[in-house]
């Protein structure tokens, strides 16, 4: 699998509104619901989520703060993993609510049950096969059944994203 660039993810992530939230809950079961993305902060990757204090998600990473975020949307699909916490901080509540969450949380913002969920992607992978990368795409997938192999693709469609540490500013994986 190629190494893909930060770019890519990033622009492929802002394409998103929602977004699958894996925790692991008690015995190692993987839990997974919808979440709606709050925000999804340019710099660092990082993704917000709304959440309820009393909702079993937030026991789940309080547990183990391991997460997998998933996205898919058509041909666009983005896996993240990383680090989850919860933030009860009213001022970053205030800064990234909006009316949409009131139908969730409808006694508003200062309401003492919501909390945020804060993810740090470590590490993120793509699969973008929209537009004319799809019709790249398909070209590949038609020779690769007639010939009886695999499509062929690069990393405009598909690729692994190192997020944290041991990375370059171009987003590629430093050597060690």
């Amino acid at each position: 699998m190629e190494t893909g660039s930060r770019e890519k993810l990033m622009e492929i992530l802002k394409k998103f509104r929602n977004a699958m939230l894996v925790t692991q809950a008690t015995h190692g079961v993987l839990r997974s619901r919808p979440m709606a993305l709050m925000k999804v902060d340019d710099a660092t990757g990082d993704i917000w989520f709304m959440t309820s204090i009393d909702s079993g998600k937030v026991d789940e990473i309080e547990s183990n703060p391991e997460v997998n975020v998933t996205l898919q949307q058509e041909h666009r699909y983005l896996s993240l993993s990383g680090r989850a916490s919860i933030v009860r901080s009213r001022a970053k509540i205030e800064e990234l609510w909006s009316e949409e969450a009131k139908v969730f949380f409808p006694r508003g913002k200062d309401d003492p049950h919501l909390a945020l969920i804060h993810v740090s992607p470590r590490e993120g992978e793509y699969w973008d096969n929209h537009g004319a990368v799809g019709l790249r795409f398909l070209v590949e997938a038609v020779k690769a059944y007639v010939t009886g192999t695999t499509p062929k693709t690069d990393s405009t469609q598909h690729a692994s994203v190192p997020l944290s540490a041991g990375q370059t500013a171009n987003g590629l994986t430093s050597a060690r």
